[in-house]
């Protein structure tokens, strides 16, 4: 969840500045006042969904009175208030997704995946719940679980769904450049890839994974994250494993340390991901008989989760 981080900072938390630029303009009290937290699609784009809108001015003054509310618990209970008094209500919709993204940066996986299904119980496409709740699903699913086949199913259909609703579906506060916006979707298509690749590497099928991460890394080429590099080497790794050919399966091994050590240049030595990439790169160069490198440190990208050893699944 903590990628998910980074790609609302792009845009300032779009569901937040969409709904301060409802506040900005009154909503009529009989015609319905449109909420506008989308901007005009840019010629030849796809065109986008018209935004929420307000049936009348207690409707849209109870709406900014609940939206008013940062944290999640209290958002939660106005959220709540709201829909049992505007059961039809339009903008329940951006309350949810404001309080799913509050839930999903106090880290909270629960109420964030609660939060994210109540949004798709009003619009199914919704790229920003579907990306969300498919990520806690990777997450949260274990093999111990009995209907772990069930939830993977489920969440690598709606990151795939995701993927193609992101460039119709996405909700942009108006007037938001155009840089902003394909920075946001890009990273939304990275996390939807991304995604998939950990339940396809939970299921042992690290071909797919691999493709899948690779995907990850290529849809946001211009931010590079990591751990999606990191998962990219031990996919690749986990596929030489299973080869019995042994120039093959070296060469799977180099693959893996070329993109390993890509990880570790974007990584500092004391995250946690810059520990597991280091730990990942030395296993790769005993198996390859490369000399150890040495290797600048860089910036990390964010504060991305910890990533088990190279025996055991990512997690995200």
């Amino acid at each position: 969840m903590k990628r998910a981080a980074i790609i609302l900072g792009v845009l300032g938390v779009a569901v937040w500045a969409g709904a301060q630029t409802t506040g900005s303009t009154p909503a009529a009290p009989a015609g319905g006042q449109a909420a506008p937290a989308q901007g005009a699609a840019a010629p030849g784009a796809p065109a986008a969904k018209r935004p929420p809108q307000a049936k009348t001015q207690p409707e849209y003054d109870a709406y900014k009175a609940a939206a008013g509310n940062t944290d999640a618990e209290a958002l939660d209970k106005a959220a709540a208030d709201f829909a049992t008094k505007y059961p039809d209500s339009e903008l329940r919709i951006l309350l949810y997704k404001m309080d799913m993204k509050a839930y999903q940066a106090a880290n909270n996986a629960p109420k964030t995946e609660e939060m994210g299904r109540k949004v798709l119980a009003i619009d199914p496409d919704d790229p920003d719940a579907l990306t969300i709740v498919s990520d806690v699903i990777a997450e949260r699913t274990h093999d111990s679980d009995i209907d772990k086949d069930q939830r993977y199913d489920e969440g690598m259909k709606m990151a795939q769904r995701a993927i193609t609703t992101i460039d119709t579906d996405v909700m942009i506060p108006l007037g938001t450049p155009q840089d902003k916006i394909d920075a946001y979707k890009a990273g939304m298509r990275a996390q939807a890839y991304s995604t998939m690749g950990v339940i396809e590497y939970n299921k042992s099928n690290f071909p797919a994974a691999r493709e899948d991460f690779q995907k990850a890394v290529d849809a946001d080429a211009a931010h590079p994250y990591p751990q999606d590099i990191l998962h990219l080497a031990l996919a690749i790794d986990r596929q030489g494993t299973m080869m019995t050919d042994p120039e093959q399966q070296k060469k799977m091994y180099e693959d893996a340390l070329k993109a390993v050590n890509r990880a570790v240049e974007l990584s500092q030595e004391s995250t946690p991901i810059g520990g597991a990439a280091r730990r990942e790169q030395d296993r790769l160069q005993k198996l390859t008989g490369h000399a150890p490198a040495t290797t600048p440190q860089a910036q990390p990208q964010g504060q991305p989760a910890q990533t088990p050893p190279q025996s055991q699944p990512p997690n995200k």
